[in-house]
């Protein structure tokens, strides 16, 4: 085992996500975790099957020539097998589906099944249709503040556990290198991406120019040779692939012009840092962009604090002076959300408007700094990382 991996398993253990897991095996038969490939999936899983003391575990790697043969014949392998089942990379094999439907009917009352799925959501999806009624899923995130308890080495080498476990910046640096080439060389072009490993880096050093920013399909396409719809389905499939968020737009009955395009931000900030050439943290604090990429990284560390599913997420702006970077739709309330990077941030004019128009309960200023304050009513100033 190398020294990386043995640095990556002496970390904090992912507590949250084992509770998850395990409320999950008991409400569900079959739970499936997914997430971009070396987030930690098979890690959180093997550290889970080692409190289950009474259960007989059936472990499967799907990248494992033997496995993958032997669940060729699913049927026969599986059926006489009680306990937990576990299928790691179970995208490289989505005709399981079918059958797991069966076997999940058959089980004894205490058996379940795990799966571990990377690459894709249209995976996830056909999982749901089939296996309907007996699926829950997981997503598994990079580390969190609460999980690193290191903003900054979190915010320069971003959540993949063996970037943020290296040696020194550069090892990271040279971590999301090899991980960068093996998802333009593998994972894209898997997945229906049709341009040279060399147009697909251009392409997502193009995406970094609009991280936090409105989304542009037709200036993507038309520098690099191809229509606003291919442009599209590209950023479709790099939001698939859990590299990229989509924030739609919020529409509400109202005079003013809304936004209707949608916002995208890089999800992991050490591989935005990557596409912008960022190696260091003096690189990164002098970079006229720290804005935006702070932004970003408050953006997703502030989801993942407050466990919003995807489709709850929205950002709302209007073709004047007024905006929301981030609107959380909680069953009958709205939450605001505002990232600044600043040590003493302020009230601002398209703060109130936004508090008014979208008739919110409440907005949080997420800031940088140490002190949480009221600065009215229904605005709070809150510290990255620190609960609302």
């Amino acid at each position: 085992m190398d020294n990386d991996k043995i640095r990556f398993m002496s970390l904090t253990k992912r507590t949250q996500l084992l509770k998850a897991l395990s409320r999950s095996i008991k409400l569900s038969k079959i739970t499936i975790l997914i997430g971009p490939r070396q987030i930690g999936k098979t890690t959180l899983v093997k550290e889970f099957i080692k409190n289950q003391k009474k259960i007989e575990i059936h472990f499967f790697d799907l990248e494992d020539p033997t496995d993958f043969d032997l669940l060729d014949n699913a049927k026969l392998t599986l059926e006489p097998l009680d306990g937990l089942i576990v299928i790691d990379e179970v995208q490289r094999k989505p005709e399981l589906f079918k059958y797991l439907r069966v076997k999940a009917d058959q089980m004894k009352k205490m058996s379940r099944i795990i799966l571990l799925g990377s690459s894709s959501r249209d995976v996830i999806e056909q999982a749901s249709e089939t296996l309907a009624g007996r699926i829950n899923y997981i997503e598994v995130p990079g580390f969190s503040i609460d999980e690193a308890h290191n903003i900054e080495k979190l915010f320069i080498r971003g959540c993949f556990p063996l970037s943020f476990s290296a040696k020194t910046e550069e090892a990271s640096y040279q971590w999301r290198k090899s991980y960068t080439q093996a998802y333009l060389e593998r994972d894209l072009k898997s997945l229906g991406i049709d341009l040279p490993s060399q147009s697909l880096r251009r392409m997502l050093e193009m995406m970094v120019g609009y991280h936090g920013q409105i989304f542009n399909s037709s200036e993507i396409g038309k520098s690099l040779g191809f229509s606003h719809t291919t442009a599209r389905k590209y950023l479709d499939i790099l939001i698939s692939t859990f590299l990229i968020r989509e924030l739609k737009p919020w529409h509400e009955s109202i005079i003013q012009r809304q936004v209707k395009q949608s916002k995208i931000y890089f999800r992991d900030p050490g591989l935005v840092n990557y596409f912008m050439g960022i190696h260091s943290k003096n690189e990164l604090y002098r970079n006229p962009k720290l804005g935006h990429l702070w932004e970003g990284f408050a953006l997703e560390e502030t989801i993942k604090l407050i466990g919003a599913e995807n489709e709850d997420l929205y950002f709302w702006a209007l073709h004047q002076n007024g905006e929301l970077d981030l609107l959380w739709k909680k069953t009958e309330k709205k939450l605001g959300f505002e990232f600044k990077y600043t040590d003493h941030p302020r009230i601002t004019s398209s703060m109130e408007k936004a508090l008014e128009l979208l008739n919110l309960d409440h907005l949080y200023i997420i800031y940088p700094g140490s002190k949480k304050a009221k600065l009215h009513e229904k605005i709070s100033l809150i510290p990255l990382g620190e609960k609302l």
